[in-house]
């Protein structure tokens, strides 16, 4: 039996996170992550039930229908355990922690994340997505509980010693030694395991699930232009083309779904999240520098688009998601029929989009169809019906929008509007970066007006990062991330804006995370600040997954923070960072690649760019923007300004001071290696040095 949510409400009810509201009408008794709960559990000695997950979660929905809606799966979870809800964007501390179980315990993670555990935070059970009953091979929710209640009740001693042993074992994992000494055959290394995962025929690495990882590309682009290496770049362009082609691009409405479940790009796990729309952008913009390409410029304006329309709060921030399920199917918004198509465009029109985007009677998902350019791009089908490409695509670009109309008509996913401190943080990264690269204003724009959302909305009195916001409260220590990401954020916003003030914020927020978060005896950063809620190991991450890990990022943060200010501390912690990380980079270098990117200021020539001269000198914002359109890894742009400015610039920034303009003219000088070239003044001398 099923209950709908007419429900009386839960404590859920009080807690801001939608992911926890979802589930605040509830029949079972759900408790936020808290001391209450645990208290409960101890005085009644009563394990507890563990459920994890984020608002926009296929699998989490289903779990919560199927048994969360339920009576009798309710009265049992109400009877013998006490029940825990945790939103992972909130509390990836938490969430962090026990998926390093589940993985160690069943070799494989996910959401939702299921956990069993005493009142002591101690697990001794672990696992993902359970159904109701046993069903396809996985044994149901009622037969785990029923089982593990039985096992409380007459083998305490004995759960209690696992649960010992798991969290001994645990501890053991996450302080793991993770020093080593890497050098420069590291990054050939870690080029060879992308060659050796790269899938030619549909680009990406692995096989399906496949996942953006875009860091992965961007790590490979430096890798080509610092080694000359067309492979590397070939290896870019096919995934990234592939990529947009797919259904893993929403063709309609802009933006990259989360993952694709074939190997082809084809059908996405279709909910949309703004760190890959950070990271991809992010990509796509170099492309475009590396290749001039001006599909890549293409493709991230429509990313920007997409986050600036649907993703953006009234103050500036940017929410965190947007589902995949809308009226309770899996991308039910995003499919379409070709009866559908042509009765919005007329027949004509309809026939001609059916046939680009491969929108057909037999379908390609669920009877229905994800539109695609796999089968068919427009330059082929330009050149086969004879009409010039920008013909065609403006024509396409007008069914597209009329669609979109269309489509906005549905019954929109739910959208998580949390605003979370580090995905903010990479987006306005993302933005900062395009601004200069694209020379859009509007784009410098978002990313001041999210940066002045974080420094009001999320932080406190006293300067401590908060890690989210939403309706009106910021809530939970900032992590190591919120710190990393947000530094990175700001000091490409100093390069793009080359206002001093987001070098200082960026400095300033450098020196606490290192005070909040930096290994004494080993070196390296822990994920959450010593002055946060203590659980029973403190981990570090290195690995950069589906979103780049703070050690890594902070690493690039470290190296270029060290170039720019000439601060020896920040070029000593860099190599205690690089060095605290190396084994795990050893073992798997493909793996780590925002730290290989970090790794290359180092074992790769590096560069400092200093313009000197009137910030409104036409000639210096022409030689600016020549710089700007180039890709140019391992290298930091500083001004010089004149005026009272630069009196402010030439304080944060000492290695600026003795570059100065020539005979009244704006100069460019470039340093590598600790040794500065003859200031430049002239428009030709610098393209030839670029």
């Amino acid at each position: 039996m099923e209950i709908k949510k007419g429900q009386k409400p839960n404590r859920l009810i009080y807690e801001k996170s939608p992911y926890l509201l979802q589930h605040a009408h509830n029949p079972v008794d759900w408790f936020p992550w808290g001391e209450e709960a645990f208290a409960k559990a101890a005085s009644e000695n009563k394990p507890i039930f563990l459920s994890i997950g984020y608002s926009t979660c296929h699998w989490c929905h289903v779990m919560e229908r199927e048994s969360f809606e339920d009576i009798e799966v309710a009265e049992l979870l109400n009877e013998h355990y006490v029940s825990i809800k945790v939103d992972r964007e909130e509390r990836p501390d938490v969430d962090h922690l026990y998926m390093t179980i589940c993985q160690a315990m069943t070799g494989r993670g996910g959401w939702p994340l299921t956990a069993i555990m005493t009142a002591e935070k101690k697990p001794f059970f672990t696992g993902t997505y359970f159904p109701k009953q046993q069903k396809h091979g996985r044994i149901g929710l009622m037969e785990i509980l029923s089982q593990l209640n039985d096992k409380w009740s007459t083998e305490r001693e004995h759960v209690v010693s696992v649960s010992e042993n798991i969290v001994e074992r645990t501890i053991k994992q996450t302080l793991i030694e993770l020093k080593g000494d890497v050098n420069g055959a590291i990054l050939d290394l870690a080029f060879e395991g992308y060659v050796s995962m790269f899938d030619p025929q549909n680009g990406g690495f692995g096989k399906a699930p496949k996942f953006p990882t875009s860091h992965n590309l961007s790590f490979l682009l430096r890798y080509a232009k610092l080694k000359n290496n067309e492979q590397a770049l070939s290896m870019v362009e096919k995934t990234l083309d592939m990529m947009h082609r797919g259904g893993l691009y929403d063709h309609i409405g802009q933006g990259f779904s989360r993952y694709s479940t074939d190997d082809r790009w084809l059908v996405p796990h279709f909910e949309k999240m703004l760190y890959d729309n950070a990271l991809l952008a992010i990509t796509y913009t170099e492309a475009y520098q590396v290749t001039g390409k001006e599909k890549y410029k293409t493709i991230a304006d429509q990313v920007f688009n997409y986050v600036l329309r649907d993703m953006t709060g009234v103050e500036g921030g940017f929410y965190c998601a947007e589902d995949a399920d809308s009226e309770g199917v899996e991308g039910k918004f995003y499919v379409w029929t070709p009866e559908e198509v042509i009765e919005v465009l007329g027949e004509e029109e309809g026939e001609l989009i059916n046939r680009i985007y491969d929108i057909t009677d037999s379908g390609n998902f669920e009877e229905a169809n994800i539109p695609n350019l796999l089968e068919e791009t427009l330059e082929n089908y330009a050149a086969m019906i004879d009409i010039p490409l920008d013909q065609l695509q403006a024509k396409v670009n007008t069914s597209l929008q009329k669609l979109f109309v269309h489509r906005e008509t549905r019954i929109h996913p739910h959208k998580d509007d949390k605003i979370l401190t580090s995905w903010n943080g990479l987006m306005i990264a993302a933005f900062a970066i395009a601004a200069r690269a694209f020379k859009k204003s509007e784009y410098a724009d978002a990313a001041e007006r999210a940066t002045d959302f974080v420094m009001r909305r999320l932080r406190r009195e006293d300067g401590r990062l908060l890690a989210r916001y939403r309706d009106g409260e910021s809530a939970f220590l900032g992590y190591v991330d919120d710190y990393a990401f947000m530094v990175w954020a700001l000091i490409e916003l100093y390069e793009t804006t080359f206002n001093t003030t987001y070098l200082q914020q960026a400095i300033e927020l450098n020196d606490q995370m290192v005070e909040l978060f930096w290994d004494q005896e080993k070196g390296g950063l822990f994920f959450y600040g010593h002055d946060a809620e203590q659980l029973f190991t403190r981990n570090k991450e290195v690995y950069d997954g589906a979103v780049p890990s703070g050690n890594s990022v902070a690493a690039m943060n470290f190296i270029r923070l060290a170039r720019m200010t000439g601060d020896l501390r920040l070029e000593a912690l860099f190599d205690k960072q690089v060095k605290a990380c190396s084994g795990s980079v050893e073992r798997y270098p493909a793996g780590h690649s925002i730290m290989l990117i970090a790794i290359l200021h180092t074992y790769e020539p590096s560069r400092e760019i200093v313009v000197a001269g009137a910030m409104d000198d036409p000639k210096l914002q022409e030689m600016i923007t020549e710089i700007r359109s180039k890709f140019l890894p391992n290298t930091v742009l500083m001004i010089n300004p004149d005026g009272e400015l630069g009196v402010e610039a030439r304080k944060l920034l000492p290695v600026i001071a003795d570059k100065t303009t020539v005979n009244g003219q704006p100069a460019v000088y470039i340093c590598e290696n600790y040794a500065c070239q003859a200031p430049i003044t002239e428009m030709e001398q610098l393209l030839l040095m670029l």
